[in-house]
């Protein structure tokens, strides 16, 4: 999906939009068209204008722990490489 009739401010404000109307349940999809949005944007200077709305999103669907498609067949790995142990208590 390509927005590029949208103006450099109108793809900005869009992001904000998002940012700030987005919920556990839209995350995903609100995610997926910032992500849209910030690739159509021809300067790193728009891109620099949405960076802390973008690491916003991204940080929410990480604390409502929900996972993209891509990423649900990974497991968590350690320092080394090794499968993590979650839920394992030290003793």
């Amino acid at each position: 999906m390509k927005l590029t009739m949208l103006s450099s401010d109108d793809k900005v404000a869009e992001i904000k939009r998002l940012y700030y109307k987005t919920t556990r349940h839209t995350i995903q999809a609100d995610l997926a068209k910032a992500l849209d949005l910030l690739k159509s944007m021809s300067s790193e200077e728009e891109r620099e204008r949405v960076a802390v709305y973008m690491d916003g999103l991204s940080q929410m669907r990480s604390d409502w722990g929900i996972r993209s498609k891509n990423e649900e067949g990974r497991t968590k790995k350690g320092k080394h490489g090794r499968e993590k142990e979650e839920g394992r208590k030290k003793k």
